[in-house]
């Protein structure tokens, strides 16, 4: 069978399948998450240029945005992708190297409000994007990764997999779909090297790719099927011709919902063992920023490819500086909102730290990735001491998950800001019931 059909086939099962416990425990944590990621971007420039170019869009439509505005479906999935990502502070699953909450999640909300569907069936056409998402990025694998952003191409693939099951299609149509959604990919590392506004873009996208994706194929629209594992298809075109044929072995069995990764910081993800290792060494010696003579990191290529910018010039360039959030960490004791804000880019303490950080590709570190996110870090102090510390995994990931209280709290902080603190804790204690819930927050 072509990957598609695989693909298409277990989710004609799913359809008719109870949602394990657990499974449906980590879908409802995903989407306070979502939650948690989109409120605190609506106001990001991106997204407010969104609205301004897609106002015809707007004010119309069975979709409705985040603060009660109606929209057209396609507009709110690219509205809320963008959203979602624009913060820094969204899921991921690393072995994937793909944020997959923001698309999906944005394409199956603006589904579920046009199909009106309930609080449960949002909930399975969400794990259903995350399983399909997720195990195409790890097919994609390294090689796809080294040019291509994961959560602009392997997004869309969890979005249209998520609306094609909100929007009930059939197994020929799902397939077909998945086929469709394969030619919109697209998003490039390049577009995020230097200053700009476009990364979360592509998760809006992607989000949208997905949507129309599925919205095609139900009017019966249909695509080559072997678009991912042809001769001319994603895997050779956009990988190093990666094998397929395990693509779907696991379906149904290993749920990768349950294995997400929730950021304990505020930035780029590639940053975080460094932050976490800094921390704990601080934690354990009790020194402060000030009686550091040097900070030497050792992590793996992409965080330094990713996270480069030594001297941030913006909040944007700052959310994506290695130099910048382990300063801020040991400076101001956390990497949050605040962190980027004007007054802490150029905050003097923060920027000498930066000047005494170094930070190299360790090989063996590297050889772990993406299947683990590490760093190694060590601390020379003015007084000739050293301390070393060894950050095996990020507080986030399945081996140092957050609780369910931490994830709320959160949701809290970075929700109530922005819609209050009393609507943020009633959008929470719905969140948690919303699979008991016939209509969608």
């Amino acid at each position: 069978m072509l990957a598609t059909e695989v693909f298409a086939r277990h989710a004609a099962r799913f359809r008719n399948e109870p949602l394990h416990e657990d499974v449906l425990h980590h879908a409802k944590r995903a989407v306070i998450d979502w939650y948690a990621s989109l409120y605190p971007g609506l106001n990001a420039p991106a997204v407010q240029a969104l609205e301004g170019v897609l106002s015809d869009d707007l004010d119309r439509g069975a979709a409705r945005l985040a603060r009660g505005r109606p929209a057209t479906a396609r507009a709110a999935a690219l509205i809320h992708g963008t959203a979602a990502h624009a913060a820094e502070v969204d899921d991921s699953f690393r072995d994937a190297m793909l944020h997959p909450g923001a698309p999906t999640i944005a394409a199956a909300l603006a589904a579920a409000q046009v199909a009106g569907a309930n609080g449960l069936d949002f909930l399975r056409g969400v794990v259903l994007g995350y399983e399909v998402s997720t195990r195409i990025g790890v097919t994609m694998g390294r090689a796809h990764y080294k040019y291509w952003h994961n959560t602009g191409t392997m997004g869309s693939f969890g979005a249209v997999a998520a609306a094609g099951a909100l929007l009930n299609l059939d197994e020929p149509a799902f397939a077909h779909a998945l086929a469709i959604a394969g030619t919109f990919t697209a998003g490039l590392q390049q577009a995020f090297r230097l200053e700009t506004m476009v990364k979360p873009l592509h998760a809006g996208r992607a989000a949208e790719a997905g949507l129309l994706a599925a919205q095609l194929a139900a009017r019966g629209v249909r695509c080559s099927l072997d678009v991912l594992d042809g001769e001319a298809g994603l895997g050779r075109a956009m990988s190093a011709g990666p094998d397929w044929s395990q693509v779907g072995a696991t379906l149904g069995q290993d749920f990768h919902i349950m294995r997400l990764t929730f950021k304990n910081h505020i930035g780029c993800g590639h940053t975080f063992p460094a932050i976490d290792g800094v921390l704990e060494l601080q934690r354990r010696h009790g020194f402060t920023h000030a009686d550091v003579e040097g900070l030497h990191v050792a992590t793996y290529k992409s965080a330094l490819e990713i996270a480069c910018h030594a001297q941030p010039r913006s909040a944007a360039e700052a959310r994506f500086s290695l130099h910048y959030v382990v300063a801020t960490a040991l400076v101001h004791g956390s990497v949050r909102l605040a962190a980027y804000e004007p007054a802490r880019l150029e905050d003097l303490a923060t920027r000498a730290m930066m000047s005494r950080i170094t930070a190299v590709v360790d090989s063996e570190i590297d050889a772990g990735f993406p299947g683990r996110r590490a760093a190694r870090v060590e601390v020379i102090l003015r007084d000739g001491r050293r301390f070393t510390h060894f950050q095996p995994h990020r507080k986030g990931d399945p081996e140092l998950p957050l609780s369910d209280a931490e994830l709320s709290d959160k949701l809290i902080e970075l929700t109530a800001p922005v819609i209050g603190n009393g609507p943020a804790r009633a959008l929470l204690d719905r969140l948690w019931v919303l699979d008991t819930c016939d209509e969608l927050p």
